[in-house]
């Protein structure tokens, strides 16, 4: 029959298996601890953390809060400059237009007048139209007579004709026949001849002016004559 040996344990055996199971928990501590930081690492990188905003520099969410109410700001000062500009250059433009109307207004005034200025009066070619004629005449330049001592005159001299010559009295003896509607002689009709008239003796505007020309420094009026003159 074998022999079984027996086993001597020494106090040296007992400090070395102390040794050794003490190394082995802490092994198992450290496993066990190692798996619980790894889970906390990753509960820790699952939560959102909102920055804290140390004393006196801001975050970068207030910086871009900031950022956008300065733009907007900036956005409505451009608005109302635009607004500005738009109102002032409307006003202008009003202004310019109301200038430009009274322009065109007062061309037209003056255009209206200069052909008034310029364009003559007409009268008919015959006794009534050298009358009324005359007369115009005769008021620009401060003749007195009326169209009835004009017409009653002329009727008795001439009978209307502007060509009418009288050869026979005292002054077609001298050979300076009277002539014309109002029978006038050249000498009296070079000097009553009235500015802007015709230089002829028979003209029948012509002559009857000067006519009433020397009828008012003779007589104050043509009217004022009721036989030869």
């Amino acid at each position: 029959m074998p022999r079984i040996s027996t086993l001597r344990i020494t106090r040296s055996h007992k400090i070395a298996t102390a040794v050794l199971v003490a190394a082995g928990s802490v092994s198992a501590i450290a496993a066990t601890g190692g798996t619980s930081e790894a889970q906390t690492t990753a509960t820790r990188s699952s939560i959102s953390v909102e920055p804290v905003a140390a004393a006196g520099i801001p975050t970068a969410k207030d910086a871009a809060a900031k950022d956008a109410a300065a733009k907007k700001a900036a956005q409505e000062t451009a608005a109302k400059e635009a607004a500005a500009k738009k109102a002032v250059a409307a006003r202008k433009a009003s202004a310019e237009k109301d200038a430009a109307e009274a322009r065109s207004e007062k061309q037209a005034a003056n255009r209206s007048t200069e052909r008034k200025a310029v364009t003559p009066k007409k009268f008919a070619n015959n006794l009534d139209g050298w009358i009324r004629e005359s007369l115009d005449i005769m008021k620009k330049k401060n003749i007195p007579g009326s169209y009835e001592g004009l017409h009653r005159n002329i009727m008795r001299e001439s009978s209307g004709n502007p060509n009418a010559v009288n050869d026979w009295d005292i002054n077609a003896q001298n050979g300076i026949p009277s002539k014309g509607l109002l029978q006038v002689i050249q000498p009296t009709f070079d000097a009553y001849h009235v500015k802007g008239t015709p230089k002829k003796l028979t003209d029948p505007v012509a002559n009857i002016t000067a006519a009433a020309n020397y009828a008012a420094d003779r007589y104050g009026s043509i009217d004022n004559v009721d036989s030869a003159y």
